[in-house]
């Protein structure tokens, strides 16, 4: 099987919680356990649990190899992407031969639907940071929002997040992506602050709506209401906003092909664009235009800012 575009690595793109990341994913395109009612790639297209050996992960590591040659190192290795990573079977592989090669500390986001299976666990072991979500309290909201493939259960989920923390040494930020009416009521944050302290992450890191997502439906959160939720918490969690750095002395006129392969991931304004790839702000977006016209992106207002999405041979 082969990965979602032509490169394995995309950015450095600006992560809020991991600074410039470097982007690795050697999934196809939405192949993943869950299929979230928030994500921003879309629907899932390959509902799965079944681990397999996606890409050749040499493949993957000579782009990195190459990247890390011609470029400033970024904060991050980060694999991600547009499906879930830990359904890759070289993944531990992967990061054992990537900490060889680079001090650059590696990140793994995942949705923690397989950290239930020892040989997951084990494949996360070398990583530096793990990046897991928990988005439901009970079995009911867990499958009204993150809709799991059958043999994933809220219990054996939650399960894999706990035992993973008792046997990993490296950090744990647990991400709690909360939305509008769905799992921002008192109830439901007792509940996630309960598991939260039995996870015992390094931090919880509160998120929502802020890409276009999968269903069209799902509401963001205030600012005000997010401090709201934060305080459920014990210590308080922090709360993630998007923090866009300034562009420095490297910005160059920007390129078509790696603007492409960001947006092949997921959805990112001109901003975000722009300084994770350090080109010239005002030229990527004479380049953007460029591409609608082309119809190669399309552009989408959600509030106030417009995303830029990349445009399948489907659409």
């Amino acid at each position: 099987m082969t990965a979602a575009s032509d490169s394995c690595i995309f950015g450095p793109v600006v992560s809020r919680r991991l600074g410039r990341s470097l982007g690795v994913d050697v999934i196809p395109f939405k192949t993943c356990p869950y299929d979230c009612l928030y994500c921003e790639q879309g629907r899932t297209t390959h509902h799965t649990l079944q681990r397999d050996h996606y890409l050749d992960i040499s493949r993957a590591l000579d782009e990195v190899k190459a990247f890390l040659e011609g470029h400033v190192p970024p904060d991050f290795i980060t694999l991600s992407g547009a499906g879930e990573p830990t359904l890759h079977t070289g993944l531990g592989s992967l990061i054992l031969q990537l900490k060889e090669i680079t001090s650059v500390p590696v990140a793994v986001i995942t949705n923690g639907a397989l950290l239930w299976q020892p040989e997951v666990q084990e494949a996360l072991s070398a990583a530096d940071v793990i990046l897991p979500s928990l988005d439901g309290g009970n079995e009911k909201i867990f499958q009204r929002i993150d809709r799991p493939v059958a043999g994933i259960s809220f219990s054996q989920m939650l399960s894999g997040l706990i035992s993973f923390r008792d046997r990993y040494k490296g950090e744990i930020w647990l991400e709690i992506f909360l939305m509008e009416g769905l799992n921002d009521d008192d109830a439901s944050l007792r509940e996630l602050a309960s598991l939260a302290s039995r996870i015992r992450p390094d931090k919880i890191q509160l998120n929502t709506v802020e890409r276009p997502p999968a269903t069209k439906t799902v509401e963001a959160l205030s600012i005000e209401g997010l401090e709201r939720c934060a305080s459920f918490f014990d210590p308080p969690a922090e709360i993630i906003s998007p923090r866009y750095p300034l562009p420095d002395e490297r910005e160059i006129l920007p390129q078509e092909a790696p603007i492409l392969e960001m947006l092949r991931r997921r959805p990112c304004p001109l901003e975000e664009i722009a300084a994770g790839l350090g080109f010239h702000r005002l030229e990527t977006s004479k380049l953007l235009a460029q591409l609608i016209r082309e119809g190669k992106i399309r552009e989408e207002i959600r509030g106030d800012i417009t995303f830029f999405s990349f445009v399948t041979g489907d659409e």
